[in-house]
This record gives structure tokens, C-alpha cells and sequence, in this order.
């Protein structure tokens, strides 16, 4: 009977310390949202390219003023968009941001435009988050578990996983075709750290990879009044309802639970380009017939 009871009560605390540790998890992840100054970092640090003549990306720094919306908050799933702010008059939606806990599915990014379904038995996830980013149209970017830490003062989340190139690389760069990127994101006082370390990567058609070149990124994300991004708060009011019909429709997609391969260009523009065309008030018969028309059977 004493063991039995003991059982119980070890049970209880285990199960209560979990749902502690869950609500810490959420409130770092929630902490990213608000108006942030934003300073980007990015250097080639390591070349391992035969070529005499090759050359490495520039390094690059950039500033920018950033709103990041909270669009979707439930026990097990966290969504936030990001809007860059290039003026009052001038909002480009950005990459968005989903963290699910616990999540067994996974769109693995492979090359070019496919993505691999996988799935991980409920253990191989257990207590942890999947963060899954996404490019400006809600098409998918990367995704991957791992464990919120909170130790010695630190809140921080950290991830390996393979990725298209980034906008940056991708106008300028076709010589290597996967971004294996390391992302860390850490909370701070004043506000959050996105942490990269990554290797840029040509991988063939059997899969084999050759290391071209090794990146350090540093994203520091510095919180700031709200009200210094009001103008990307009213874009969002008066765009939300397009956008919320685009992430149903994805959803809709990757509910099929099985690889998917993205057209590059349809009608000679990109999927972006299709959607930044339409106006807040366009139907969802629009932008899924734009989708559909990019995401091969």
C-alpha cells in the first residue's frame, strides 16, 4: 500500500514538474513576439572549395525595424508572423515562425524544391518543440525538434536541420544547393539571440553531400516600444484574413502526409509574387487555385 502511494505521489510530481517545465517552454517562445530593432550578421568563415576562383559571399550586415504578431497561441501550438517594417507606408510580410509540441511529422528538406515526409515515434519527441519556418508566401523553409533548456540563467532552444539557401544567397548564389543550419534561439534580457552556424552544402541527386563553405549568422533581436511599429500592426489588421486563408490552405497540403515538390516559377513569377499581388480582400478560391498551381501532383 506505502509503495503504491508512493508510486502515486511520484507520479503527480513528475507530471506537475513537466507541466512547469512546458509552461517556462511557452513563455520563451511567446517572449519573441513585440517590435524589435533588428541588427543581421552573416560571414563565410570557412572555404573548402577547389576552385582558385572561387568566391565567397560578402559579409553582410543589416538593420531593420521588425513587428513579430502573435497569429495562433493554443496549449500545443504557437504561431508568429514577422513583418519588416521599410517605412510607414511600406510593410513586407516575412519569414513565419510555428512551434509545435511534441509534433511526430516532418517536411525534411532535401534539394532544390522537395521536401521529405518523415515521422519519429512519440518517444523520440517527448518534451520537445518543433519549430517550423516558413518562407514569405507560408511555403515551408525548415523544420526540427528539439528540447527548450532553461539552466544557469539561460533560456535557449538549438537545432540541426537542412534548408533551402536564404533569399540572400539564393539571388546571388547557385553553386551549392543546401543550407545544413544550426539555429539557436536564445532569450535575453533584451530581447532574443538567433544564433546559425552553418554549412552550405551540394548535394547530388543520390543524396551525397560535398561541404562547399561554413557560415556564421548572428540575428540580434533588441525589444522596443510597441507603438514604434504600429504601421505594421495595421497592415497585419487589414491583411490578416488573406494570409489566414493561405496557412489554411498549406495546411490542407501538408496534411497529405506525404514528399512534396514545389514548381519553381508558374507563369514566369514566383509563388511570392502570385500572392503579393492579391488584394486583402481576395478569396480563398484565389489563393488556393495560386497554390495549387505550384505544388506538383
Amino acid at each position: 500500500m506505502k509503495n503504491g502511494i508512493l508510486g502515486l505521489l511520484l507520479l503527480v510530481a513528475f507530471g506537475s514538474n513537466a507541466q512547469d517545465k512546458k509552461s517556462e517552454d511557452i513563455k520563451s517562445i511567446k517572449s519573441m513576439c513585440g517590435c524589435y530593432e533588428v541588427e543581421f550578421n552573416f560571414a563565410e568563415t570557412f572555404q573548402y572549395s577547389k576552385d582558385p576562383n572561387y568566391k565567397p559571399s560578402k559579409t553582410k550586415y543589416e538593420y531593420g525595424l521588425e513587428w513579430v504578431e502573435l497569429v495562433e497561441d493554443t496549449p500545443n501550438k504557437i504561431a508568429m508572423q514577422h513583418l519588416l517594417i521599410v517605412s510607414d507606408s511600406m510593410i513586407i510580410k516575412h519569414w513565419r515562425q510555428d512551434w509545435e509540441f511534441e509534433n511526430t511529422k516532418f517536411y525534411q528538406f532535401y534539394k532544390d524544391k522537395t521536401w521529405k515526409f518523415v515521422t519519429l515515434p512519440k518517444s523520440a519527441v517527448k518534451g520537445q518543440w518543433t519549430q517550423r519556418v516558413y518562407q514569405v508566401d507560408d511555403s515551408p523553409r525548415y523544420e526540427g525538434t528539439a528540447t527548450w533548456l532553461h539552466v544557469d540563467g539561460r533560456n535557449y532552444w538549438t537545432n540541426t536541420t537542412d534548408a533551402p539557401l536564404p533569399r540572400r544567397e539564393y539571388t546571388t548564389r547557385d553553386d551549392y544547393n543546401v543550407l545544413k543550419r544550426t539555429n539557436t534561439h536564445e532569450i535575453t534580457k533584451e530581447g532574443w539571440i538567433h544564433d546559425q552556424d552553418n554549412e552550405k552544402l551540394i548535394r547530388d541527386d543520390a543524396g551525397k553531400d560535398v561541404l562547399l563553405a561554413k557560415e556564421k549568422g548572428y540575428d540580434v533581436y533588441k525589444k522596443v516600444a510597441d507603438s514604434k511599429c504600429k504601421s505594421a500592426q495595421k497592415f497585419w489588421a487589414e491583411n490578416a484574413p488573406l494570409w489566414k486563408n493561405v496557412r489554411t490552405k498549406w495546411a490542407s497540403v501538408f496534411a497529405r502526409d506525404k514528399d512534396l515538390n514545389l514548381e519553381t516559377l508558374v507563369d514566369k513569377q514566383q509563388l511570392y509574387e502570385h500572392l503579393f499581388d492579391l488584394k486583402p480582400t481576395a478569396s480563398k478560391a484565389e489563393s488556393d487555385k495560386i497554390i495549387d498551381s505550384f505544388v506538383k501532383k
